[in-house]
Order: C-alpha cells, then sequence, then structure tokens
C-alpha cells in the first residue's frame, strides 16, 4: 500500500490572518461598529500585556530592562538600517510613481511595532522580556525620531509636530498593564500561562489586522492604485522583510547573542508599526491625501505578519529557545 503524503498543517494564526484580510474587504467594519472594534481591540491587547506581566517573573522583568545592548542594536535596525535601505531605493522611481516610493520611505521611517513584535517573541520562546522594553522603546523614540528623519529625507517642512498623547498611550494600553500584571502574579501567575494567553495572542493579533484593512478599505486606498502597483508592493514587501529577518538574526549571531536575544532581536528589529504610522503621517502631513503615502505601510504590515507567524511557529516546533526560559513551558 503505498503510503499517504502527509501535507505540513497549516498555522492557525496565518489563516486567522488571511480570514480577517478577507472580512475586512467584504465586510469592513463602518462607522460606530468601526469605534466599538477599536476600542475592543485596545482591550484586547491591554489584556495581553497584563497576561506577559503575570507569566514573567520579576527577575526576568528586571532582566529584560538593564538589556541595554539587546535595546540599542533593535533601535539601530529599526532607526539607521530600515532608513539607510529605504533612502538607497530611490532609483526605484524609474518604475513606480514618486508618490509609491515616498509611501515606501515612510514605512522604512516609523517605530516598531509592540504588541506584534512580543506575541511572535512569545510564539517562539524568545527573550519577551526584552522585547517588551525594547518594543515600547522604539516607539516611545520614535516620537522623536521618525519626525525628525521625515524632515531630513522626506523634505516635510518645518511644520511637523508630535502629540504627546503617543506616551500616555503607551503608558496605559501596554506598559501599565503589564505593570499590573507583575504585581498580581502570585493571584494568577498559574492561569497566565494556560492556553488562554495563546487564544488572546492570536486574536488581538487578527483584530489589528481587521481594524487596518478595514480602515483602508473604507478610506478608498485600494481604488487609488493599479493592481500591478499593489502586486509589486507585495513582492517587495516580502523581500524586504526576508532580508531583514536574515541581516537581524546574522547580526545578532555574530555579535554573540543567545537565542533567546536572537529571537526577540528578529522579531522587534524587522517590524513597522502601522497603529503608530499611520497617526503619525496624519499628524507629520496634515491634511495631505494619505492613500498612496501608507498603502506600502499597510501592505508590508500584514506581510510581515504572515512570514513572523510563520517563523515564529517553525522555532516554537523546534524548540528553539534556551531551557532557562520560563515561557519555554507556555504551551504556545
Amino acid at each position: 500500500m503505498v503510503s499517504r503524503l502527509k501535507l505540513p498543517k497549516a498555522d492557525p494564526l496565518i489563516l486567522l490572518i488571511i480570514a480577517a484580510v478577507l472580512v475586512a474587504i467584504i465586510l469592513p467594519a463602518r462607522g460606530e461598529f468601526a469605534e466599538w472594534f477599536a476600542l475592543a481591540t485596545q482591550i484586547a491587547i491591554a489584556v495581553l500585556f497584563f497576561l506577559y506581566g503575570a507569566r514573567l517573573s520579576t527577575q526576568e522583568a528586571l532582566n529584560g530592562l538593564k538589556h541595554w545592548k539587546l535595546h540599542l542594536l533593535i533601535l539601530a535596525f529599526t532607526f539607521v538600517a530600515f532608513p539607510i535601505i529605504g533612502v538607497a531605493l530611490r532609483p526605484l522611481t524609474y518604475f513606480i510613481s514618486e508618490d509609491l516610493y515616498m509611501g515606501i520611505l515612510f514605512l522604512t521611517l516609523v517605530p516598531s511595532t509592540v504588541q506584534s513584535s512580543v506575541a511572535f517573541t512569545s510564539i517562539a520562546r524568545g527573550n519577551v522580556a526584552g522585547a517588551i522594553v525594547s518594543a515600547s522603546a522604539s516607539n516611545l523614540a520614535g516620537v522623536f525620531l521618525t519626525p525628525l528623519l521625515v524632515m531630513l529625507l522626506m523634505s516635510a517642512g518645518d511644520g511637523v509636530q508630535v502629540d504627546a498623547s503617543v506616551f500616555i498611550n503607551i503608558s496605559l494600553q501596554l506598559l501599565l498593564p503589564f505593570i499590573l500584571g507583575q504585581l498580581f502574579r502570585p493571584l494568577v501567575g498559574k492561569a497566565a500561562a494556560s492556553k488562554g494567553t495563546k487564544i488572546v495572542d492570536r486574536g488581538s493579533i487578527t483584530m489589528v489586522v481587521y481594524s487596518a484593512f478595514s480602515a483602508g478599505m473604507v478610506a478608498g486606498v485600494w481604488s487609488s492604485v493599479s493592481v500591478g502597483s499593489i502586486i509589486f508592493l507585495i513582492i517587495f514587501s516580502v523581500v524586504l522583510v526576508a532580508f531583514m529577518l536574515w541581516l537581524t538574526r546574522f547580526i545578532a549571531q555574530k555579535l554573540g547573542f543567545n537565542r533567546a536575544d536572537t529571537i526577540a532581536i528578529e522579531f522587534c528589529g524587522t517590524k513597522k508599526s502601522l497603529a503608530t504610522g499611520l497617526p503619525m503621517a496624519a499628524v507629520i502631513f496634515g491634511g495631505a491625501n494619505l492613500g498612496l503615502l501608507i498603502l506600502p505601510l499597510m501592505l508590508f504590515h500584514q506581510i510581515q505578519l504572515m512570514m513572523c507567524s510563520w517563523l515564529a511557529a517553525r522555532y516554537a516546533k523546534r524548540g528553539e529557545g534556551p531551557k532557562q526560559v520560563q515561557l519555554q513551558s507556555d504551551p504556545s
């Protein structure tokens, strides 16, 4: 009897992301429902970071805070390596419009994601505490560095404004729940290490994807570009994410970081935040038409989630994480 070919199981998170995109295309969130869904997404992210805080020992959290070499390297990838690549891609204007290139350049200037970077680091059994600190630092630094880089590289003019509410939002939605999780760890630590965190991990990422694509559909972003341009941006995003995943891992290993740190560097140093980038674009560029400017970031964001989801699942399956990290026993 001929044995059946065993097909690899599809990663559930990738399937959820694809489903969220398809639902957003067919039934995008609009009006009051969109507002309530955005609130629910923020609550889900806050709950997720509460669970992260409850799972990590206080010593691990302090070690993550003190790991300055890790944080500097991730910041260097986010605000040095990415912008250099963005400037080096200027010859693309021979094949694409100037507006579309400016969108690509802008995506290289925005901060790293927080929630998905930490979620994938957790799934892959990397240094979660370090990822939380590094990704949060990236967003805080981006409040100043992204407008500065835009002024230097995109000639946005002198009217750039920075909304201080970014600090408040990050503190209330991410850092405060994490600290509360640390405080309540003796009471909820075991529950936080259960499969419930895995559900919140995947659910919150899926909600973010649906919200982002819904906003694009409602704003009519997709109708302003050709199919060829969208295909080009998808291929470009795949290549850029793959290159940055290789580069972050290669340099981290050459500098002697362990596996847990290398995983955090990969997932934090390759991301670009749509949630932070869109508000920044609205503030920096004022009333300008943001369609082409944010489209590359929107597509890159979804591609990075799918590719990093696959990679995180691969790391988790192989057990690529140091034995001393407590999160290794986590089912996610």
